[in-house]
């Protein structure tokens, strides 16, 4: 039974007594870097080091450790066709037991990695906005679905995704960490079109895009022109967002869609900045 996504204080509460089973070593091409860890359990599991036989046989070795209540020896393994992988690299995995000391780094590790996520803020709380939060939770990205509508926020289906309700949703557009991604389909025309003149005159926007027809994508560029006199603004706009190959206007495919797009956009812009920093196991 694997834990729940982004839960590793709960698994340690629950799990005291598993396994940390960090990738200390890679050769050649490799599902994971030696950044990637997973918790074992005798019964649960947290994180992967890459799923396939690999992951198997670590996972195996591991419990097979908890039960003989032995310490689990480092493995070294070809994926090779020996064990049924033809990735055609060399992983070296360390087991390590969780201590205080370990839990503690790896919370903490996880919170800095949480504080790191580039924002996605989605503007409209309707039936594709409800739709782009539950798909974008899958990602590891901080989504953030704002109304000025209670009512729509409180019937939103997407779990664990944070909610903004405001009366002025263009200020949070201004608040907004650089490297943000801005996805507008709010229920009106005029406070879309505000919203995504706010974002688009941030240079820093990782995404910026608007759902709508060519009609809307049309009318807000003779907006920009007549309004703010700035239509230069409206060459960063994706309008419409999710492209145009697939033609399906249900909820579900647009947010399918537009979530790989905007998630391309924002871990691009993300991994172009020094500042997420990525660290291997602790020697402890």
């Amino acid at each position: 039974m694997a834990a729940g996504r982004e839960d590793i204080r709960e698994f340690l509460r629950r799990e005291p007594g598993c396994l940390l089973v960090g990738i200390s070593g890679v050769a050649g091409s490799t599902p994971r870097d030696t950044d990637a860890f997973m918790l074992v359990s005798a019964e649960r599991l947290f994180g992967t080091i890459g799923g396939g036989q690999l992951e198997y046989m670590a996972i195996d070795h591991a419990r097979r450790a908890l039960r003989q209540s032995e310490p689990a020896q480092a493995m070294d393994v070809p994926l090779g066709p020996e064990i049924g992988q033809c990735c055609g690299g060399r992983v070296a995995l360390a087991f390590t037991a969780v201590t205080p000391e370990i839990a503690a780094f790896l919370i903490a590790r996880s919170d800095r990695e949480m504080a790191e996520r580039p924002h996605v803020y989605i503007f409209g709380a309707g039936h594709v906005g409800d739709a782009l939060a539950m798909a974008l939770s899958l990602v590891p990205v901080r989504t953030v679905l704002v109304d000025t509508r209670e009512e729509e926020l409180s019937a939103s289906t997407a779990q664990g995704i944070e909610t903004c309700l405001t009366a002025m949703p263009e200020a949070l557009v201004r608040d907004a960490p650089a490297g943000s991604a801005f996805v507008i389909l709010t229920h009106d025309h005029a406070l879309d079109f505000l919203i995504a003149t706010e974002a688009l005159r941030r240079e820093d926007a990782a995404y910026v895009g608007m759902i709508g027809s060519r009609t809307k994508r049309a009318t807000f560029k003779n907006w920009l022109s007549r309004e703010i006199g700035s239509p230069d603004l409206f060459d960063r706009l994706v309008c419409p967002i999710g492209g145009t190959a697939v033609k399906d206007k249900r909820p579900a495919v647009i947010a399918a869609l537009a979530a790989a797009e905007i998630t391309t956009a924002a871990l691009s812009w993300a991994s172009s900045k020094p500042a997420i920093r990525k660290e291997a196991q602790p020697k402890i």
